[in-house]
């Protein structure tokens, strides 16, 4: 049984594989502190995912539990985490918290803490020190490496014939804020020295290479260098799929108002350059356009992954979009768990902490958000079939409300072509979105939500088209299995709700 991994298909499009199988992830993020308590996951967490039509769960692990005390480790909160996926049915993506979570050293052990001397700081340029650990700092990384290397041998010791662990997110939301790069003396002098040659860009300091750029771009070849250094370590002992993960680059703009270093879409070059052990970098995605950050991450062999998400309704539109248009291996909204509480009892972050951090309110209103979303993950999964087939060919086409002012779409078929309606963007409900996959002969299989849908012939035929068939029902195993057969009144119009629906469409022309 060889180890999961992502290659490419044989259509060319990067996926994940697991036990030789395309595994697409239909995942949820956990709280930040869920997993260190085994009773805790017990008891408010893995009862929380049933019923979501998940296959994968993503949970941190910590280094500050696993290394309390320097040179011993501890992995009895990773074996619980992994032994509870295992009687759940879920595989896991695991997210190292390091050195570095949400641009700060919060998790590292309490020695390394303690000991700012040897494993010092990043610092601003009035010489204020940081929470923030600085990726110059060698002794660190050294010591971060070395724990992720040990936790990896672990892993493939304890899991490799399940492969319940099937990806790992090396640090998180990594970069600095507040500044736009490290002033401490050791990033003094390296920033004064020439660019590495590595990194291709031409010769000079940063300063002089990288003008207005230079400090972002500093801090992401130094942040990335020492990602690779912990993932490439870690591999060598057991070689699963690493990325990482990217706090968006948003208003303000500015490096230092989003973690400056982080592997944000501009970085991405450098980014490549420094960590070639990192399949992927991730968005976290809270903002209002979540289909543009899609669109923008997904390019230049970059696969989608999706490791947090907005949590309201409209993430069921955006998973659909994500799998069937941008060929996704994972999508997951964030605080999974919460989906299962009654909305009043979801703690959101207070109101001046999501304007510091541009997040938009509504994307913890979780508010229908359970059904929808799992309705969305059942249909994907039961599309798995007709999806492999499909994907990558004019056969298969998806799409989302991107904004406001976004209206509809113009879906081009070989036979027929279709013009999406959106329907108004509501409080509490998903965004108008769907799946078509044109089967030939005009028969089309359907997922649509929050949209009206109208066939049309071809430019230059002298013809009408009308609906010849309209079923609902729903696969099986990649057999469609219908249900109601809708006729009269019922087919005068192509019209999906908020709830995902499938149906199967067969047209004609006259």
């Amino acid at each position: 049984m060889s180890i999961p991994c992502v290659r490419k298909d044989e259509k060319g499009i990067p996926t994940l594989y697991v036990h030789d199988r395309p595994f697409f992830c239909r995942s949820g993020e956990i709280h930040n502190s869920s997993a260190s308590d085994p009773a805790y996951m017990d008891a408010h967490v893995w009862p929380a995912l049933r019923g979501l039509n998940m296959n994968s769960v993503i949970s941190p692990v910590y280094w500050e539990l696993i290394e309390a005390e320097e040179g011993c480790y501890d992995f009895r909160s990773v074996d619980s985490l992994i032994e509870g996926a295992r009687k759940e049915g879920l595989k896991l993506i695991l997210l190292w918290f390091g050195l570095w979570k949400n641009a700060e050293s919060m998790y590292v052990p309490a020695w390394i803490k303690r000991n700012t001397e040897t494993y010092f700081r990043a610092e601003k340029v009035n010489g204020e020190k940081m929470t923030t650990i600085s990726p110059l700092c060698q002794a660190a990384v050294e010591k971060d490496a070395a724990a992720f290397t040990a936790l990896m041998k672990h892993i493939r010791e304890f899991d490799e014939q399940e492969s319940t662990v099937i990806v790992m997110q090396v640090e998180n939301e990594i970069g600095l804020l507040g500044t736009d790069r490290d002033y401490s003396p050791a990033a003094q002098k390296a920033f004064a020295e020439a660019v590495p040659a590595e990194l291709g860009a031409g010769e000079g300091t940063w300063a002089e290479v990288f003008g207005e750029d230079a400090a972002e771009t500093f801090m992401a070849w130094n942040f990335a260098k020492a990602v690779e250094k912990i993932a490439s370590a870690g591999r060598k002992e057991y070689p699963l799929p690493c990325y990482a993960n990217a706090w968006l680059k948003q208003y303000p703009w500015y490096p230092g108002s989003y973690p400056s270093g982080g592997p944000v879409e501009s970085m991405h070059g450098v980014w490549r350059a420094a960590a070639p052990s990192l399949f992927a970098f991730g968005p976290d995605i809270y903002v209002p356009y979540c289909a543009d950050v899609f669109d923008s991450f997904a390019v230049n062999g970059n696969p989608l992954f999706i490791p947090e998400v907005r949590k309201d309704a409209v993430a069921a539109s955006y998973a659909l979009y994500a799998y069937a248009a941008k060929d996704a291996i994972c999508f997951s909204p964030f605080g999974i768990e919460e989906l299962a509480l009654d909305p009043s009892e979801v703690d959101q972050p207070p109101m001046e902490v999501m304007i510091a951090l541009n997040i938009d309110p509504s994307a913890f209103d979780t508010r229908g958000s359970k059904d929808y979303l799992a309705k969305a993950y059942d249909l994907i999964d039961r599309m798995d079939p007709l999806y492999r087939e499909y994907r990558g060919t004019d056969h298969l086409k998806a799409f989302v409300r991107h904004g406001d002012l976004d209206y509809g779409t113009f879906l081009r078929f070989e036979d027929y072509d279709i013009a999406v309606a959106y329907d108004p963007k509501q409080s509490a409900k998903p965004l108008g979105a769907g799946v078509v996959i044109e089967l030939g002969n005009g028969k089309f299989l359907i997922t649509g939500v929050s949209c009206a849908m109208n066939f049309r012939v071809k430019p230059g035929r002298n013809e009408q088209v009308d609906i010849l068939r309209l079923e609902e029902g729903t696969l099986e195993n990649g057999e469609w299995k219908r249900a109601r057969v809708l006729n009269g009144d019922e087919k005068m119009s192509l019209r999906f709700g908020p709830m995902p629906q499938m149906v199967m469409v067969e047209v004609y022309s006259f």
